[in-house]
């Protein structure tokens, strides 16, 4: 993520730390991956072997990081900092 917004040039960190909270939430995505790609090969495949299991969720995991950390800050930004989106703050 950056670390001002290009268009009003707002600092994103709100106070030193603020984003270890996201940790949680990110954790919260990832057992939500692990259960519904689980939960997937269980009913979809047939109740495979275990190393399926594993590969398949730690593959979905891995590559899901990116998207898992990013929209983890955003809703910590949201929910807990006071930041709002305004579309008419800037007008250019």
């Amino acid at each position: 993520m950056y670390e001002d917004c290009a268009v009003c040039g707002l600092h994103y960190e709100v106070e030193v730390g603020f984003f270890w909270g996201a940790m949680y939430i990110s954790y919260a995505f990832s057992v939500a991956i692990v259960l519904t790609v689980g939960v997937l090969l269980y009913y979809l495949a047939n109740d495979p072997d275990m190393w399926v299991y594993l590969v398949t969720v730690a593959a979905t995991v891995v590559v899901l990081t990116p998207l898992s950390f990013r929209y983890a800050r955003i809703l910590m930004l949201h929910f807990f900092s006071g930041v709002r989106y305004n579309p008419n703050a800037i007008k250019g």
